[in-house]
């Protein structure tokens, strides 16, 4: 007659098994963007959980005015803050009076579609876009701030790309929950510019901006601030 012995789980099993258990068996696959592992330090991923999160306020009271006048020239080289910016980010420039105001020129590679645009004063399908545009910064601390501040906001070559015009439109006041570049090989360089916008002057982000944020950045986690 056969006899059947009931063997016991060794103890070092009974205690992964309960491991497993209270875990839930949880992959990183399964966390959330804000769950994962810190970007390196001085990433811009890392940057992200420095910015502080709260609700976006009312747009109530917005007016470009409220943040200077457009385009001065906020660093005294006797150009405006636009021909600045277009001296910078365009190719094969040509000048109308003197070496200030841009006549003409090439925006070579667009950063927001990949595509060529050209210049030409009047005419223009280039805009100067600010990263972090000025509605956006009103409603997450801008209209608590200064004139000074908004001003120099408004003009800081950090916050401002020439880009295409159209693509520019689209974005509108958008954040990076609402928008992103169609050129996906530029959606990292963007929203590490827009990190290091908000990190310098203090404007919040909301819990879904942030998290788009981290979506991005977490695809190229060695990408640094501008």
């Amino acid at each position: 007659m056969l006899s059947y012995r009931r063997t016991t789980p060794p103890l070092a099993a009974l205690a992964a098994a309960a491991v497993l258990a209270t875990a839930g068996c949880t992959t990183p696959a399964d966390r959330s963007p804000t769950e994962g592992a810190p970007g390196p330090a001085g990433s811009a991923l890392a940057a992200v959980d420095t910015l502080t999160v709260k609700g976006r306020a009312p747009k109530t009271g917005y007016d470009r005015e409220k943040f200077g006048r457009a385009w001065a020239d906020v660093d005294a080289n006797g150009c405006g803050t636009r021909d600045d910016i277009l001296k910078r980010d365009l190719t094969g420039v040509r000048f109308k009076e003197g070496r200030c105001k841009v006549a003409s020129g090439v925006l070579a590679h667009d950063p927001y579609t990949g595509g060529r645009v050209d210049f030409v004063r009047g005419r223009s399908k280039v805009d100067i876009d600010h990263l972090v545009a000025l509605s956006d910064a009103w409603q997450k601390g801008a209209q608590r701030w200064d004139a000074d501040k908004r001003r120099r906001f408004a003009n800081d070559p950090l916050n401002l790309l020439a880009v295409d015009s159209t693509a520019n439109r689209r974005k509108s006041d958008g954040d990076a929950a609402t928008w992103l570049p169609p050129n996906k090989a530029y959606r990292c360089t963007y929203v590490a510019a827009q990190v290091a916008v908000k990190k310098k002057y203090g404007v919040w982000v909301t819990r879904g901006e942030r998290d788009a944020m981290k979506r991005v950045l977490g695809t190229c986690p060695e990408q640094r601030l501008p």
